[in-house]
């Protein structure tokens, strides 16, 4: 009703000020023919003269309509340079922040709710930037003041700065009109005001604000590189620090666009991912998922047989599969791409020089323009209580320690709820091991929804393993020959007797021992970086897990584009790291894959959104496949098909979520992926008849009634 109140309060202002004819005598014309008569008004009631233009002025400002500029030129005419300028400053600053408010008031959480996903990058851009864009569209009288105040009332900008900027930035401008005002006599039309030249003028004063950000910039550089000499010279244009996903890509870019670029790797290229992380782990989860096809074969019509599980020849395929893909990252590859390839440890001596000590006792000290630092992550290993004593092994280690095991651990406990927890829990259990799964939140996969997690959790179980959430870790112990752990649940302690710990509680970022501490550069569990991935230094970038704010190979290769480009080239162009569309997938059977907000992260954030849903149990594929566990699950704006957020669990739902991912990124909705052919019979149909679903829950039930009566028309014989 407020707003309603609002809206009417502004129409009717503007309908008076039609009806009145305002917009007659708010024109050139009409300023010239009636300004006599408002000096003999002003010459009788100075004050009442010079506060009803004063709210006049207001009121116009306020409800956007036209003639603030002749209002201008008039207090200029009436009221001279001094006190017209004075008495336009304030009464445009105020009538722009009550239209600025009014705006936010009756639109500003409607539009948020709808729009807030797309909104997202704006309204940290204005919270970051906003006063000083503000401030430089201010300085532009050409530009319709109107269209800013109403669309800063959209966004999170304090009121009191919208009104501090305001009244800063209008000024120059103000004085111009106002001061043209004073030779109203001598002007034949208010386009006589913008000569050409003050056109000039004034689109010079709209740059100056980015100039003196440069100069800023400037000397921000100056400050963080004061107490070091700039190399006049360089060996390198790129130094990367890391050979994983991050690193790679970054010299890759460098030696594509024909760059002089070292890459730096202290153990095995690939690093994470290919030797300790995504490559062995899915070449294990593709054994045990085929052992567990076998105990399971009945479903396809076959006798069900347990497997023999040779533990030491799955253990070997994994290596082999390694072995296999290691040539993609070799050293032999990149250094014919043209990357020189150093072997030791990089370290930092100041912002443009590092220090390579090689394995040989050498050690060799290079120039270079910009530094990329992608030094990935390692497991995080929690501080319990005799962890070390009963010994442990995390998802590095463990393909070292276990690769001599003719058989999996009989009794192993896994610590972390999170994928890499689920996923090896799962792999070995399928492959004989009693395993344990500790984790101390309240659900697995926490950053799921909770039906997935439930999901998850009743495969795991149903599978043999022992999921124990909402046990807390205290210490670990040793009790004669047996290894425990001691957990706290519901108050009280229990004791867990396991064989081998894994601990699986999330990765950390490498953040010491290549030199960062002596630069001064800033962490705070990662790298510090601006949205350029810019550290202290606006020639050291970082990329990767080392930078986060994902831990994933995909957006490691994704920022390290970014770091490259910026680095090389940025100089002419900055290019700002994009994390719109971030997708990721957990390995367990059935897959959970993901892009964009879930349901829960929807509340959390206030996100208006409707749910489509399709039941992997409905496809004829899946079907046939007899893998009909899953769903599709999409979040859309109410009535609209823009893709929010889409989730999927069922069979290759990673290889599924990719249209998504690609709808997301080019603006696509759910109508398109409905036009689009999709061949039968695939998993892929699945995500058509999601669209179906959301099709079918918004047809155009008026359209369809015509529609039934004209086809009745039709049969009647006409």
């Amino acid at each position: 009703m407020k707003k309603l109140i609002i809206i009417a309060l502004i129409a009717t202002v503007a309908v008076a000020f039609f009806a009145l004819g305002g917009h007659q005598h708010l024109t050139f014309a009409g300023l010239k023919s009636g300004l006599d008569e408002v000096a003999l008004w002003r010459q009788e009631s100075p004050w009442l003269v010079l506060g009803g233009f004063f709210v006049a002025y207001v009121l116009v400002t306020a409800a956007s309509l036209p003639g603030a500029a002749i209002m201008t030129l008039a207090a200029g005419a009436l009221f001279g340079l001094l006190w017209g300028t004075v008495l336009v400053s304030f009464a445009s600053s105020i009538g722009a922040t009550l239209a600025f408010l009014s705006a936010r008031y009756v639109f500003g959480d409607t539009v948020q709710q709808r729009f807030g996903d797309r909104l997202k990058a704006i309204n940290q851009g204005i919270e970051r930037d906003g006063a000083f864009y503000l401030f430089t569209l201010r300085l532009i009288p050409a530009f319709p003041f109107f269209v800013i105040n109403l669309a800063m009332g959209l966004t999170p900008m304090r009121a009191v700065t919208f009104y501090a900027v305001s009244q800063l930035g209008m000024f120059a401008g103000t004085v111009v009109y106002v001061n043209a005002g004073t030779q109203l006599g001598q002007l034949e039309s208010a386009s006589g005001i913008l000569s050409p030249e003050l056109i000039l003028s004034f689109a010079l004063l709209g740059i100056f604000p980015w100039i003196a950000k440069a100069i800023v910039a400037f000397f921000r550089r100056r400050k963080a590189y004061r107490g070091w000499q700039k190399p006049k010279q360089f060996d390198r244009n790129m130094v990367v620090i890391g050979a994983g996903a991050g690193g790679l890509v970054s010299a890759y870019i460098a030696a594509a666009v024909k760059a002089e670029v070292t890459l730096v790797e202290a153990h095995k290229m690939g690093g994470d991912c290919l030797n300790y992380g995504c490559v062995p782990s899915k070449a294990l989860i593709k054994s045990a998922k085929l052992a567990h096809q076998m105990r399971h074969a009945e479903r396809y019509g076959l006798e069900a047989a347990e497997p023999s599980v040779s533990f030491k020849a799955i253990m070997d395929r994994v290596q082999s599969v390694i072995r296999d893909i290691e040539p993609h990252d070799s050293v032999e590859r990149y250094e014919e791409l043209g990357v020189d390839v150093q072997q030791g440890y990089a370290t930092l001596v100041d912002p443009w020089t590092v220090e390579i000590a090689k394995e040989d006792g050498e050690t060799q000290r290079l120039t270079t323009r910009s530094i990329v630092i992608a030094a990935g992550a390692s497991p995080f290993v929690p501080p319990l209580p005799g962890l070390e004593e009963v010994g442990y092994v995390t998802s590095d280690t463990l393909w070292e320690r276990f690769a001599a095991l003719e058989a999996p651990p009989r009794r192993l406990l896994i610590l972390g709820g999170g994928p890499i927890g689920c996923e090896l829990s799962q792999a070995f259990a399928r492959l004989g091991s009693e395993v344990i799964q500790v984790e101390m939140g309240e659900r697995l996969m926490a950053r799921e929804d909770a039906e997935v997690s439930e999901l998850v959790e009743h495969e795991l179980s149903g599978e043999g393993v022992r999921v124990l959430t909402g046990h807390k870790a205290l210490r670990c112990e040793v009790e004669g020959d047996e290894k425990r752990l001691i957990v706290e649940v519901d108050g009280r302690e229990e004791a867990i007797a396991f064989d081998e710990l894994l601990c699986a509680v999330g990765r950390a970022p490498r953040l010491t021992g290549y030199g960062l501490e002596a630069l001064g550069i800033e962490t705070d569990r990662t790298v510090v970086t601006n949205e350029y991935l810019e550290t202290l230094y606006p020639n050291i970038f970082a990329a990767g897990d080392v930078a986060g704010p994902y831990q994933f190979t995909h957006t490691a290769a994704h920022q390290a584009w970014y770091a490259a480009v910026n680095a090389l080239f940025g100089s002419f162009k900055k290019f700002k790291v994009d994390y719109s569309v971030i997708p990721w997938t957990t390995f367990v059977d059935p897959e959970v894959a993901r892009v964009g907000l879930s349901e829960q992260e929807a509340i959390e954030q206030g996100v208006a959104f409707e749910v489509t849903r399709y039941e992997l149990d409905d496809l004829d594929r899946a079907i046939a496949e007899s893998d009909t566990k899953g769903f599709v699950k999409v979040l859309t704006p109410p009535g609209k098909d823009r893709i929010l957020g889409a989730t999927i669990v069922g069979a290759h739902a990673g290889e599924l979520l990719a249209e998504f991912v690609f709808a997301m990124r080019w603006g696509l909705g759910l109508n398109k992926i409905l036009s689009t052919i999709h061949t039968y019979p695939t998993l892929a149909e699945a995500n058509k008849f999601a669209a179906g679903q959301w099709k079918q829950a918004h047809k155009p039930e008026g359209v369809l009634r015509c529609l039934a009566r004209y086809h009745q028309w039709r049969r009647g014989g006409a």
